[in-house]
């Protein structure tokens, strides 16, 4: 059965381990891409650690039998607390389907209740029709916003939400 760990600095090899597996793996899920990532510093990813520990974000890593095999984070809106962005959601393809989206998801769920956020929003790129269907699946729609995708102008991204809260 997986388990989560916050991302935390006793782990940030595994975090920078993990991330990096993710972006090789989905190089067109993430606004980033591991060219860029994999020149980041120990100390980058240090700062990278911290800011997903804090009272406006958080990060979790799942391992199941002691391999890392997903990770998410969330960030409260800087302008609306009442609303989180959840990010970096990758889970390894020997794990999917497996439970380990839905553990990670709702381990951002209770995260962002406990804040007293609202809304919950991603955003996810148009070729990824899995992940749409996941999100779907998880309660997330379609809000109607769309932005370009950074890494392919091609391509562009998709905003799907959920309300917490009525």
């Amino acid at each position: 059965m997986p388990v989560l760990e916050q991302i935390t600095q006793a782990n940030v090899l595994a975090y920078k381990t993990t991330r990096l597996w993710a972006l090789q793996d989905s190089p067109r899920s993430f606004g980033s891409t591991y060219a860029r990532e994999s020149q980041f510093s120990d100390a980058d990813w240090v700062q990278r650690t911290a800011n997903l520990n804090t009272e406006r974000s958080v990060g979790y890593l799942a391992v199941d039998s002691g391999s890392y095999c997903g990770i998410a984070g969330a960030f409260l809106d800087q302008h609306d607390p009442r609303r989180a962005e959840m990010v970096s959601m990758w889970v390894a393809p020997t794990a999917r389907r497996t439970g380990v989206g839905g553990i990670l998801i709702n381990a951002i769920r209770s995260w962002s209740k406990m804040r007293g956020v609202h809304t919950l929003q991603l955003m996810v790129t148009s070729e990824n029709h899995s992940a749409i269907q996941f999100y779907e699946r998880n309660g997330f729609s379609m809000t109607g916003h769309t932005e370009p995708y950074p890494n392919d102008p091609a391509l562009f991204e998709y905003e799907m939400a959920q309300r917490l809260f009525a």
